[in-house]
């Protein structure tokens, strides 16, 4: 373990949650829940005011719903996400050449590496001119952790919550860690958590004083000896700049059984396509294509195809999970549906693009071309409206969904920058309402507001050096 807490962790603060409060004016410190809003869906984030009531990420929707009926309930936006996300990772990268992205919102990044900090008052003042970045840049707030190894930062970040600063002075570390709970230290679930607690272990003193040999015995060798050493505050895991993707996939969770096999495979077709996207964006191409198929009892399938090299053609992928689809029994009903590309490579094998077109020529030479069947026509259906996300009105302007039905959609007309707007009802079909891109968080970014000011306030420059306090918004732990 390093001797300067040189290893930052950011966490951002119930990050779509906070996305959606910032640009929502209406819905600052409000009860706000995100997720799939159907009958099977989950909570993905929800903010701060919504853990008041005991909603927590990962809870069905329904659920949340009976313990915070009043909180506004979002559909995800992940483009926006991904974007802020895009926009923090840079500011992690100026402080480093070493950053290690866990998640759209969580990252550890080497301080000393770049030459950012090397002790720990420039380390906690890189930590206080990250989250002024970050919310300068961005107009959201991330938590920030400071120690000398990986596990501590991660949990200094946890203890900062929400929108601090904790740094864990070196040699006081193992102070810090007895009294916490071992479910604080990182692979201690529930399961391991109770197994504990039954042996009488409630702490993570508890556990460096019952010793390595018991911990074996508990819970066997490997996850022993590694929970011993935690507990002893020992971690020397590097922090990796690039971590190898292994696969590429989406799925779908639909509110109602699809049973008609036509529905099936059209479905598989469009998250082939989503797939391939999400592949092509991470300039990467896969050998390996994976169906998942979860029945109406709760049955889960999955289908692989390896071709014969790594391609990134959407025809190739769609006809390939379409190839898999044929070797599944779907007449029970599907509840999800997921396309994955796995063996990637960042490069393709150029003969495999002829492939979509000698499949289609084979099948056209084994089946006579006949009109589609009336019946398999998509039906027209309702203009659909996801709550939350944006719109725009021809002469209202730029608003947001708050909720639809019984052909009707309600929309408040506000932005970012704007005071809490006013709300209107429109016919799902009204034709001067229409979908619109999210506006920047902060006023004046790239694609704004009219008449907001022309450029984002530049973040604040890292003296070459530094001595004093760390400031209000900056703690220590012991």
């Amino acid at each position: 373990m390093r001797p300067a807490p040189t290893i930052l962790h950011l966490d951002m603060d119930a990050f779509f949650a906070s996305v959606e409060q910032a640009s929502k004016p209406s819905l600052r410190g409000k009860a706000v829940v995100v997720g799939g809003l159907g009958p099977r869906g989950v909570v993905a984030t929800c903010s701060y005011e919504a853990r008041v009531f005991g909603v927590h990420s990962a809870m069905p929707m329904g659920q949340a719903r009976r313990l915070a009926p009043h909180a506004a309930y979002l559909v995800p936006r992940f483009e926006l996400y991904r974007s802020i996300s895009e926009q923090v990772m840079r500011l992690l990268r100026e402080l480093s050449p070493l950053v290690e992205p866990l998640s759209l919102d969580e990252a550890f990044v080497d301080l000393e590496a770049g030459g950012t900090a090397w002790d720990a008052e420039s380390a906690r003042l890189a930590g206080v001119k990250l989250r002024t970045d970050i919310r300068t840049v961005t107009g959201v707030t991330g938590s920030v952790g400071l120690a000398a190894s990986k596990m501590l930062a991660k949990i200094a970040s946890e203890e900062a919550k929400p929108d601090g600063l904790v740094l864990i002075p070196p040699g006081t570390e193992r102070a810090m860690l007895e009294p916490m709970t071992v479910r604080t230290l990182p692979g201690v679930g529930p399961a391991t958590g109770d197994h504990l607690r039954r042996a009488g272990i409630t702490t993570v003193g508890e556990i460096a004083e019952a010793g390595e040999d018991e911990l074996v015995r508990l819970l066997g060798k490997a996850h022993g000896h590694a929970l011993y050493a935690m507990a002893l505050a020992r971690d020397e895991r590097p922090v990796v700049a690039e971590r190898e993707t292994k696969s590429v996939s989406v799925e779908d969770t639909y509110d109602v059984d699809i049973h008609d096999r036509v529905r099936v495979g059209v479905e598989v077709g469009r998250l082939a396509d989503r797939c391939v996207r999400r592949l092509r964006a991470s300039g990467l191409s896969g050998r390996t294509i994976v169906l998942k198929v979860r029945r109406y009892d709760f049955s889960t399938l999955t289908r692989s195809e390896t071709l014969r090299g790594p391609t990134d053609d959407p025809a190739v992928v769609r006809e390939a999970a379409a190839r898999l689809l044929d070797s599944v029994d779907t007449t029970g009903g599907v509840r999800l549906l997921g396309v994955g590309v796995s063996g990637l490579a960042d490069y393709t094998q150029e003969d495999l693009f002829a492939q979509a077109a000698e499949g289609r020529a084979e099948e056209s030479a084994e089946e006579p071309e006949t009109e589609p069947v009336e019946e398999h026509r998509p039906t027209p259906t309702e203009r659909r409206w996801p709550a939350g996300h944006d719109v725009r009105h021809a002469q209202l302007g730029h608003g947001w969904v708050q909720g639809s039905g019984l052909g009707r959609v309600t929309v408040r007309f506000e932005t970012p920058y704007s005071p809490v707007g006013r709300v209107r009802t429109f016919p799902v079909d009204d034709p001067e309402l229409s979908p619109a891109d999210p506006l920047p968080l902060v006023a004046g970014a790239e694609g704004g507001e009219a008449g907001q000011p022309s450029s984002l306030p530049r973040p604040a420059s890292l003296p070459k050096s530094w001595s004093g306090g760390g400031g209000p918004d900056a703690t220590s732990r012991p």
